[in-house]
């Protein structure tokens, strides 16, 4: 594969991203960058960057009592926790605080809050952070899930995303299609890559990719 471009956000100047070019199947669909953000969900100083871009969008202005993390996004989520605690953030937990919790997925890749981490979700004020959104459909089973347990959500944020919308909420990204405009992502049966006889470089998901070549 080709070697990763560095990207610096323009409405972030701290927060840098990395994109390979190439053809990727996500579990939704067929891409042609994939977005690597494994040192910005793993390394403290680029976690903390991100999580402190994304809280301006929430501060002072949403109730957020549990931060659900997808895609391996925990430690930004534990800066983006903090960040907001300092900023003063309204929160309804008894110990007004904000929990931070990864789901689990069954088989059909719904998402399971199992005895004790139910009640972080029930009747709590949730905030959905993503690694990326692309199709969109990550968000709705999160948001039927965290529906089903009781729980509202209150924001969503992604370090990319191709949408700039989901029921109605605005997903606050710190890239978006307009830092990636040639960013494309198709349907599996309708992937112009595949119909162009593009072979695939790799299999990827929110924690990273595996070589197919």
């Amino acid at each position: 594969m080709q070697s990763y471009i560095k990207m610096r956000s323009r409405r972030y100047n701290d927060v840098i991203m990395k994109v390979i070019p190439g053809h990727f199947v996500t579990p939704n669909s067929h891409i042609n960058n994939y977005i690597d953000m494994t040192t910005m969900k793993t390394r403290m100083s680029e976690a903390k960057a991100a999580a402190k871009a994304m809280a301006h969008n929430f501060a002072a202005t949403t109730i957020v009592d549990t931060i659900v993390c997808m895609d391996g996004t925990e430690v930004i989520g534990a800066f983006l926790a903090q960040e907001l605690t300092d900023a003063g953030i309204m929160s309804m937990n008894a110990h007004k605080t904000i929990y931070i919790y990864t789901p689990e997925f069954d088989l059909a890749g719904q998402m399971i809050f199992r005895g004790g981490s139910a009640m972080m979700i029930k009747g709590k004020h949730v905030l959905l952070l993503l690694a990326s959104a692309t199709t969109g459909q990550t968000i709705a089973r999160a948001a039927e899930s965290i529906d089903y347990y009781g729980g509202t959500i209150t924001g969503i944020t992604a370090i990319y995303s191709a949408a700039t919308k989901a029921f109605g909420m605005p997903i606050h990204a710190l890239f978006t299609s307009s830092d990636l405009p040639e960013y494309r992502s198709y349907a599996p049966t309708q992937c112009r890559l595949c119909k162009e006889g593009v072979p695939i470089d790799a299999i990827c998901n929110g924690f990273g990719y595996s070589e197919l070549r």
